[in-house]
């Protein structure tokens, strides 16, 4: 398989399953989003790759350095820091373009911050809608919230972080719109990055999560 997409764990590192694994050893490149982040999972799997970085701010460029390789038959594992790549993270572009040129995609499934954030939320359903990052100009916010307020189903959205960490019992307000225009109501979880040390349910809440340090 020329190219495999692989998820990649999001909190815990034996959250990985055996065809990613293999597909990280047999591979003649691994690209990852960071490759330090990357090698932190090879080593606790004991895996000896050979790493190139593919992140937003390369994407282009190495889209069009790595598409011939691909098409002379290399064979590529992408990974991103946490979770599936594409969703939220880079490789749909690399993912298209060896598509479109007739290259082989394989999608290696295993976690995803997207299902695993709905089923702890208790706001599962028949249907969700996955929004990616909040914008963060207050129009753009107000405006995306006009538009959820006609869809009556769970929604999923992801907050961008800064570098300071935010309280555990104070989530951040500028993740809701200040906008004093009424809206109907609507129940709403908020959790951490599920990649990082914490994770569960009751973090908005304040209370003291489980760890999922590996």
């Amino acid at each position: 398989m020329p190219l495999a997409v692989c998820a990649t764990p999001i909190g815990n590192l034996e959250d990985v399953t055996l065809r990613v694994l293999r597909e990280l050893r047999e591979a003649d490149v691994v690209l990852c989003e960071d490759t330090r982040h990357t090698r932190v999972l090879l080593r606790r799997h004991e895996i000896d790759a050979t790493l190139l970085s593919y992140h937003e701010h390369n994407e282009a460029k190495r889209t069009a350095e790595l598409l011939p390789r691909l098409q002379a038959g290399e064979r590529m594992a992408l990974v991103s820091d946490a979770g599936l790549p594409g969703i939220s993270d880079p490789g749909a572009r690399l993912i298209g373009a060896a598509l479109e040129a007739g290259v082989e995609v394989t999608v290696l499934p295993g976690p995803s911050a997207v299902e695993t954030a709905l089923v702890a939320s208790g706001l599962v359903g028949e249907r969700y809608q996955f929004v990616g990052y909040l914008p963060r100009g207050e129009k753009a916010l107000a405006s995306l919230w006009g538009e959820l307020a006609r869809w009556p189903w769970p929604v999923r959205a992801a907050r961008r972080t800064s570098s300071r960490p935010a309280s555990r019992s104070r989530p951040k307000e500028k993740s809701c719109s200040s906008s004093g225009r009424p809206r109907p109501l609507r129940t709403m979880r908020l959790g951490p990055r599920l990649w990082r040390t914490w994770f569960a349910p009751g973090w908005a809440a304040g209370r003291r999560p489980t760890s999922s340090r590996a």
